[in-house]
């Protein structure tokens, strides 16, 4: 029967034995095959790794020369330096380093009086007195 559907379909193909319920023939040779194949994936997989991290080299090259010649340094280089200051400050403390206070913050009455003693400084004498007299 499957002769005659075969013929009368122009040589399909062994699916369409699949597909009207005919046994599936196995292929001897199958899990050779698809191991091939899985070492052929492998194998472009490394070798697309290996372009990439190429590629990457060539970058990071054409960067560092960027770095030397406008003498900019890589960001781990400023963390790392900026860590080696942070345990140096700390070397003889018990406690952890207090964080700096950034101008502009904290004590703000402090700063408005410098302000205005250094605009007192610059002012004629009965100028200072009148304010002074407040």
């Amino acid at each position: 029967m499957n002769f005659v559907m075969k013929q009368a379909l122009g040589g399909a193909t062994k699916d369409m034995g699949k597909m009207l319920g005919g046994e599936e023939e196995k292929d001897p040779d199958a899990d050779r095959k698809e191991e091939e194949r899985q070492e052929a994936l492998r194998q472009q997989e490394e070798e697309r790794k290996a372009k990439y991290a190429k590629m990457e080299s060539e970058r990071e090259s054409v960067r560092q020369g960027i770095r030397d010649k406008y003498g900019i340094k890589k960001k781990e280089e400023k963390e790392a330096e900026a860590q080696a200051a942070m345990e140096q400050a700390s070397e003889g403390s018990l406690t952890r380093p207090k964080k700096a206070i950034p101008a502009g913050c904290g004590n703000e009455e402090e700063e408005e009086e410098s302000i205005v003693d250094t605009v007192m400084k610059f002012l004629p004498g009965p100028l200072q007195d009148m304010f002074n007299k407040k």
